[in-house]
């Protein structure tokens, strides 16, 4: 199910589902989306001190309310986390999910960490969701800004994603749906209730892994059966990860085997500029090309 898309005058709930916010980025991110023409509402978490242990924003109990709070909020038409961090999957089992359901469709947006909400939100709610990047961070620079804003206000004009720095690491063509976010988090939560195999194109990324830990992530959902329903594979940033040569000669020995085309730096994820992917919406992948065109608008 696609969420209805944002209009003047909604309101966006800012959650911290992780870590704790940085008062100096988020004092510099919400001009920016009050000049969206949105409502703001900044959730309790968000301007917390950091929790105990001291990497969370705070208590799960308090982090799974805010989150629950802001999408049982009936004048709510988005949920946007406000940065990543650590912590989402400690929060999971606290959240309401039945009830968030019957409150009926919102969009959800956020990224790295707040994938294992994504997974949860595809999963209890069949709601397809943003993998986007997040105001509270330094990534959330005016293009990046800009193309989330897009995808919110007006998803048609968004329905091909492209980059210009892109390698195909496979040629072909593949059609599916979009799946995935950070692969540590996608693989850390193996075994839980949220996982399942992916079905369509998979789009993966992630930060600070060198090289051996990322063939070992891979490996873990290689062997798990991860990637058997995968028609394609869209590899975005891994920032700060080691020699581009050799993740390079890693994701070839790991991925070309699947026989699906893979492309490679796509430029999403823990970089600058980076675009927002509507997870669960129907795309084509032209690996060759360096295209991706969702087959209707992220947003109803």
């Amino acid at each position: 199910m696609r969420p209805p898309r944002l209009r003047e005058g909604d309101t966006i709930a800012l959650v911290a589902p992780a870590g704790p916010v940085p008062p100096d980025l988020l004092d510099a991110a919400l001009p920016v989306l009050r000049g969206w023409g949105v409502r703001v509402e900044v959730g309790a978490c968000v301007r917390a001190a950091p929790g105990t242990p001291y990497y969370l924003s705070d208590s799960d109990s308090a982090r799974a309310a805010e989150f629950t709070e802001a999408w049982l909020d009936p004048s709510v038409h988005c949920v946007l986390a406000a940065r990543g961090g650590y912590g989402t999957q400690r929060m999971l089992d606290l959240v309401d999910w039945p009830a968030l359901r019957a409150a009926g469709p919102k969009i959800f947006a956020g990224s790295s960490d707040v994938t294992a909400l994504h997974r949860a939100v595809d999963v209890h709610l069949g709601l397809d969701s943003l993998f986007s990047p997040m105001p509270a961070t330094t990534l959330f620079d005016e293009v990046a800004a800009e193309q989330l804003r897009r995808t919110l206000f007006e998803p048609e004009k968004t329905r091909i994603l492209r980059s210009t720095g892109f390698e195909t690491l496979v040629p072909g063509q593949a059609t599916g749906r979009l799946c995935g976010g950070n692969l540590a988090v996608l693989a850390a939560g193996i075994g839980t209730p949220e996982h399942r195999p992916a079905d369509g194109i998979a789009v993966l990324e992630d930060v600070t892994e060198n090289v051996y830990r990322l063939d070992r992530l891979f490996t873990q959902l290689l062997r798990s059966g991860w990637f058997d329903g995968v028609s394609g594979v869209v590899l975005g940033s891994w920032d700060d990860c080691g020699d581009p040569a050799k993740i390079r000669a890693m994701l070839v020995d790991r991925l070309g085997p699947l026989g699906v085309p893979v492309v490679g730096e796509f430029g999403f994820g823990h970089v600058p500029g980076s675009p927002t992917l509507p997870l669960g919406a129907e795309a084509e992948l032209d690996a060759g090309l360096g295209t991706l065109t969702l087959l209707s608008p992220a947003l109803s």
